[in-house]
């Protein structure tokens, strides 16, 4: 996709200039450039085929997501309620209140991205399912093996 070609109303454009970032907490923005290609959506990846991942995310309150980038089309569900505050890669901070149940769908076309954190600011644990699409116009990022769900070993 060329710059001249417009991108879809998921993507969120990287902002170059350091100083769109200086409302941030401090070490957040240098986290974010360190984790452009951090493709773990989640906790845990509990699921996988040719064409989806399928992640468990659990937030404590308090606690962070670490930045990840989104590049083809996913949806998550809310399993509890809870707030959430977002930072994207444009410098912008979100406040959310989620619901259970909210379910939020998102798409990629070739050459899109988000690249985020999530910050639970609620006194409750977050807990989100994520489904990615991994057979879209973008390659999959790749993802560590032990962010991969293991069973847990059973006697016999």
């Amino acid at each position: 996709m060329s710059d001249t070609q417009l991108h879809g109303p998921d993507h969120v454009e990287m902002n170059p200039d350091p100083a769109a970032f200086a409302h941030w907490p401090e070490g957040l923005y240098e986290e974010m450039l360190q984790s452009r290609d951090n493709g773990c959506v989640g906790s845990v990846l509990v699921s996988e085929t040719p064409g989806m991942r399928v992640w468990h995310l659990h937030i404590a309150p308090g606690k962070r997501c670490g930045f990840h980038r989104h590049v083809n089309r996913y949806f998550w569900t809310a399993m509890v309620p809870g707030k959430a505050r977002g930072y994207f890669s444009s410098g912008e901070i979100r406040d959310v209140e989620h619901f259970k149940g909210e379910t939020r769908h998102f798409d990629y076309g070739e050459g899109d991205e988000m690249l985020h954190a999530v910050e639970n600011i609620g006194d409750t644990e977050l807990i989100f399912t994520t489904v990615e699409f991994i057979d879209g116009p973008n390659a999959p990022l790749p993802i560590p093996d032990e962010m991969r769900l293991t069973p847990p070993h059973t006697a016999h």
